[in-house]
């Protein structure tokens, strides 16, 4: 029987041996979600940072190359159609696949005709083309990000899913090496077309991957059929609307309104905690993100250095980090993983404000990068998990995306102003400053565990 993913309000047992917790990255669908990370990861820097490298060496203005920053806005904005992936079966290809890997594939079939047009584009003659060429990935690779969401909460149990996020990082960093580093190798001893070419037949690992996996089992439960009785009824009390306003209200009701008030419904008057949680989490990591280059070159490190370190090894690092918070999460529980990795990623910004003491001293770089990635990627780690305990079955991509969203907007409208702080109190208090961001967090995940307590008692 397929394995299907359960309400997070069961109880399971947080108290594995290591020989168990170590064991679930052997479980086959946590080694599928290796290659959908890939897959994942792969088209993300191909409408960045390569896609930016082709044109300035095609000799495209800057004027024109900072407008392709806009596809980035494409991510931002998906929990817009995440409703219709989380409700609308794919004519045949549900069918054939189920609904989500359905989704997978048309979102991967997308992205590798996306990158071949782009393959058959002149940067200088087609720039539009390429613009809507390069969009069409975006858009593509977005939703395959919804469609996985929901596959990955879907396919296994609660307790596997830190280990489903962790394994999910390692290959999504692997992919965004290869889409940047390697294709900046690659070019030169091939084209630029013949790196989006070779990309594009790459994507033939997650394609491969979906048509082996299985479709994940999900049950509707009784609430959730008499909360969407609720779109049923509106259509038969007002029989006097035209048929398809009716319908597009009715599907509204059902696709986007009952996953919010499911979630309300669920969790009561703990639900404004658990999104404050949410929204509170990456604060700190998010906040001090933009300053992080300024800080290294005004420290006096070398480009090469901080490519070196910062780039290849801290990602090496964010990997590990991640793949110990697939371990501690079914040895310890998900909310003391949670906490930890709050508590580590605040007190990890003063690993920089030592640094800024320091000064340029390689050896404290590499101590500050191992400290501040490691602790990152066991965070995001249990951050991921538990965000998916939080879901429904029935509304798995919708809620996730609402989650995913909430969890970068408050870092990013905080984080606009780290310059100005910086400039103001130098980079020293500005990292004890980002640090102590992260402190709303951690309190707030032990006002939640102490309300699971009393709940218990």
């Amino acid at each position: 029987m397929p394995e299907s993913n359960q309400s997070p309000s069961r109880s399971w047992n947080p108290s594995r041996s290591w020989k168990e917790s170590l064991a679930i990255y052997l479980h086959p669908r946590v080694a599928a979600m290796a290659m959908l990370g890939f897959s994942a990861g792969l088209p993300y820097m191909l409408v960045f940072s390569t896609l930016t490298a082709w044109l300035t060496e095609a000799g495209v203005s800057k004027a024109s190359i900072g407008f392709f920053s806009w596809i980035g806005i494409t991510y931002s904005i998906k929990i817009f159609w995440a409703p219709v992936v989380d409700r609308v079966s794919i004519p045949v290809l549900g069918k054939l696949l189920g609904r989500r890997r359905s989704w997978m594939l048309l979102a991967q079939l997308t992205i590798a005709g996306g990158l071949l047009a782009m393959a058959a584009t002149d940067p200088v003659r087609d720039l539009e083309w390429l613009a809507l060429m390069a969009l069409l990935v975006a858009f593509g690779s977005a939703t395959q990000d919804v469609a996985i969401d929901a596959w990955r909460i879907e396919a296994v149990t609660v307790e596997r899913q830190a280990a489903m996020s962790a394994t999910y990082v390692f290959s999504y960093r692997l992919a965004v090496l290869m889409a940047s580093a390697g294709a900046l190798y690659m070019v030169s001893w091939i084209s630029w077309p013949g790196v989006y070419i070779l990309m594009a037949a790459l994507m033939g690992v997650g394609i491969v991957t979906v048509l082996l996996s299985r479709e994940p089992e999900v049950s509707r439960s009784s609430d959730t059929v008499l909360l969407e009785q609720r779109a049923q009824d509106y259509l038969k009390r007002n029989a006097h609307v035209p048929s398809s306003a009716r319908h597009a209200v009715a599907w509204f009701i059902g696709a986007v309104v009952c996953p919010v008030v499911d979630f309300f419904r669920r969790y009561g008057p703990q639900s404004a905690l658990l999104l404050l949680i949410v929204g509170a989490y990456r604060i700190t990591d998010i906040s001090m993100a933009s300053m992080a280059m300024p800080f290294y070159l005004e420290t006096g490190f070398t480009r090469e250095e901080i490519a070196s370190i910062s780039g290849l090894y801290g990602a090496a690092m964010t990997v590990v980090g991640g793949l110990a918070g697939g371990v501690l999460v079914p040895r310890y529980g998900l909310l003391r993983v949670l906490l930890a990795g709050a508590i580590l990623a605040a007190a990890t910004n003063l690993l920089y404000s030592t640094t800024a003491l320091v000064g340029n001293q390689l050896w404290m770089l590499v101590i500050t990068i191992s400290g501040e990635n490691f602790c990152g990627g066991l965070a995001m780690a249990g951050l991921i998990a538990w965000m998916s305990s939080l879901v429904s079955s029935e509304y798995t991509a919708t809620q996730y995306a609402l989650f995913s969203s909430l969890m970068t907007l408050p870092g990013k409208v905080i984080g606009g102003f780290s310059g100005i702080v910086a400039e103001h109190v130098g980079f020293f208090w500005f990292f004890v400053y980002s640090g102590a961001l992260g402190v709303p967090a951690i309190a707030l995940i032990l006002w939640l565990m102490h309300q699971n307590r009393a709940r218990a008692l």
